[in-house]
């Protein structure tokens, strides 16, 4: 069953959990989604991966987690240890602002608006190891070594980066200053500019 074949059921699903704020431990359930929620209310919610395979998983088991929301704005995070825990998140909101922190180990596809924007900490570690809205088969399924999300809503979107070495979302200001000296190393007309003209005297 796909990706989006998953979605169409899982919207008359009951709610998995009640809190909308939070942290939540994702365990393997062996329904269509391991983790599913949906409430009118904002969302603030750390979704945790398990580090260890249960005893049914499959080996090649994407953690599915499907989000549901209306115009309140949400906040999730994603986070792991443990790099073989691959995953997919959809989010579905009308017109909800949506911010999304994905572990800097993502590897992956990403389908959001072409609007979203990207955090400093996102472009230094995670940016390079994505395919952007690249279109798929209907009958494509995700690669097993890949992680995927879909994002839905006519509100704001935005992703940044947990650090899955620190167990911690991105330090902007690290993050920031690390874009900043990088992209002046490669600006191309301060490299191609010649000095020795002040050797000369």
């Amino acid at each position: 069953m796909s990706f989006s074949d998953h979605s169409t059921i899982s919207f008359e699903k009951q709610n998995l959990i009640q809190a909308p704020t939070g942290t939540h431990k994702v365990r393997y359930t062996g329904e269509d989604w391991d983790f599913f929620f949906n409430a009118p209310k904002p969302v603030d919610l750390s979704l945790v991966l398990p580090h260890h395979r249960a005893r049914s998983q499959p080996i090649d088991h994407h953690f599915g987690m499907f989000v549901v929301n209306d115009t309140h704005p949400m906040k999730l995070k994603v986070c792991r240890s443990y790099c073989r825990a691959k995953f997919q998140l959809e989010v579905r909101a009308s017109s909800s602002d949506v911010t999304i922190w994905l572990p800097s180990d993502f590897r992956g596809a990403i389908h959001c608006p072409r609007t979203a924007t990207f955090s400093a900490g996102f472009i230094n570690r995670i940016m390079e190891n994505i395919r952007l809205n690249e279109s798929m088969a209907p009958e494509q399924l995700t690669p097993p070594d890949e992680d995927e999300v879909v994002v839905s809503t006519s509100g704001n979107v935005s992703f940044r980066m947990w650090d899955v070495q620190t167990g911690t979302p991105e330090n902007t200001h690290k993050e920031t200053f690390k874009r900043l000296f990088c992209c002046a190393r490669k600006s191309p007309e301060t490299a191609a500019h010649d000095w020795d003209f002040l050797l000369e005297n």
